[in-house]
């Protein structure tokens, strides 16, 4: 169902827009619904946290959480799941919006879900090695529970680390340095119109502050960017000299837009540029419980205050190109049409659910002086298919034809190769699949050889 409906409203929106809202790269991922983004840089990448819409949800139906990665900001790598409802013994359902952070050489990643024994939500962490995982549960019971939700995490220059979450309150606690425990209790933030806005029409909620907290430190200020009002929801932000106050109320952030009742930020600074994350309901079939995550590139005012943005389909600018002669997983991408990713059997993850004309496109990939052949580990339970290699658009000039047989199973792995010619210098590189009707092969990596 989730491929008809892709198929037929690409159609109506390729009779709807002009041909340039073909290339565009937001929402980042299009191969599933994601939703609550939670940015962290690490080790010159920024890897991307967010929960997962099931397809066709007509509530906040939310199974798992997925991990993604970036190191240009456009070509984006899917890591699978690491963190289900299933790593928690206690939880019952609703794996929602949730943050890792990285100290002491280990992943912390704080999310809420529902607590079975006690019916409410409840903050649980997960711990692991690596950002992508897998993670295991750190406590085997909640870190801190009182029925509410959206945990961000903030550690200060002097090492102290904060846990704020909440709706419709908004509460902190000071972490202790192993980042799974805490020291006194939980205390509520006054929610007062002069620290975040006024709301009317609702007695109960005097407030702008609705869910979504995100906390960080810049230049000696604190920033809370937050989802604001209900429903529909914009963000809006409030700055402190202090990680607990008290909270000057600045503005908006991003207006109520995108076919989302919700939205959810995130912001970080990455490679000299800062980035803000937001949800929207942008993809075919998208909407409050089908959302998906797009990113904005954006510079503060001089005076430290954030610039109002409205989302776009365009996205951040890449940083940089991508190497086409070092291996490159194949869900590695910025745009896609059709595809599905899903766990490897040679581990990680690979490109799967290939049928006739569906397409991947990869940006800014530096050819340079030229390529000469094009390698990829492929598998196919049918008669294979073929990848067309094309350059700039997905019926552009024709760098290479790879002809993938029948190997005798999804996860039967061979290597194929292929002559190139004209790939040279920087263009982006699609990925056109062609065969006979159904599923023709799954695609784990590839890789250009030099001329």
């Amino acid at each position: 169902m989730k491929r008809l409906i892709w198929i037929i409203s690409l159609v109506l929106v390729g009779m709807l827009l002009p041909a340039a809202a073909a290339r565009a790269d937001n929402p980042i991922v299009q191969t599933i619904y994601t939703a609550d983004p939670a940015p962290l840089v690490y080790n010159g990448r920024v890897y991307l946290y967010t929960g997962h819409d099931e397809d066709g949800s007509t509530y906040f139906t939310m199974k798992e959480w997925r991990v993604w990665s970036s190191a240009d900001m456009v070509n984006w790598t899917d890591h699978g799941s690491p963190l289900s409802l299933t790593t928690f013994s206690w939880a019952k359902s609703d794996a929602w919006a949730g943050q890792a952070v990285y100290r002491n050489g280990r992943f912390y990643w704080y999310v809420p879900t529902t607590n079975r024994a006690t019916g409410r939500m409840a903050i649980g962490v997960a711990v692991s090695d690596s950002p992508t995982g897998p993670f295991k549960d750190a406590l085997g019971h909640p870190l801190v529970e009182n029925g509410e939700i959206d945990p961000t995490v903030f550690i200060d220059d002097d090492g102290q680390a904060y846990l704020y979450w909440g709706n419709p309150h908004l509460w902190y606690l000071r972490l202790n340095a192993d980042m799974i425990s805490y020291s006194g209790s939980p205390a509520q933030i006054p929610l007062t119109t002069a620290g975040f806005g006024t709301r009317t029409g609702d007695p109960n909620r005097p407030t702008l502050f609705e869910e979504g907290p995100w906390v960080y430190k810049r230049n000696g200020l604190y920033y809370n960017v937050f989802a604001a009002k209900c429903c529909s929801e914009f963000i809006g932000y409030s700055t402190s000299p202090s990680p607990t106050g008290p909270w000057t109320y600045r503005g908006t952030v991003m207006p109520t837009q995108g076919g989302s009742f919700t939205n959810h930020p995130g912001v970080i600074d990455f490679q000299g540029g800062s980035y803000f994350f937001y949800h929207n309901g942008a993809l075919p079939g998208g909407g409050g419980f089908t959302r998906s995550v797009a990113v904005e590139k954006f510079t503060y005012n001089p005076d430290g205050t954030i610039p109002t943005m409205n989302m776009t389909t365009a996205g951040a600018p890449q940083i940089g190109s991508l190497d086409p002669y070092v291996r490159q997983e194949a869900e590695t991408i910025a745009w896609e049409s059709g595809v599905e990713t899903e766990p490897a059997g040679e581990g990680g993850m690979n490109v799967g659910y290939i049928q006739n004309g569906d397409s991947i496109k990869v940006k800014g990939v530096a050819f340079g002086a030229g390529a000469s052949s094009f390698s990829a580990r492929v598998a196919s339970g049918t008669s294979g298919g073929t990848i067309e290699l094309r350059r700039d658009t997905v019926n552009g000039t024709l760098m290479g034809t790879c002809a993938v047989p029948g190997t005798g199973g999804w996860q039967t792995w061979t290597t194929v190769s292929c002559t190139v010619t004209g790939a040279m210098g920087t263009h982006d590189l699609y990925f056109k699949y062609t065969g006979g009707s159904g599923y023709l092969f799954n695609v784990n990596w590839w890789q250009f050889q030099h001329a």
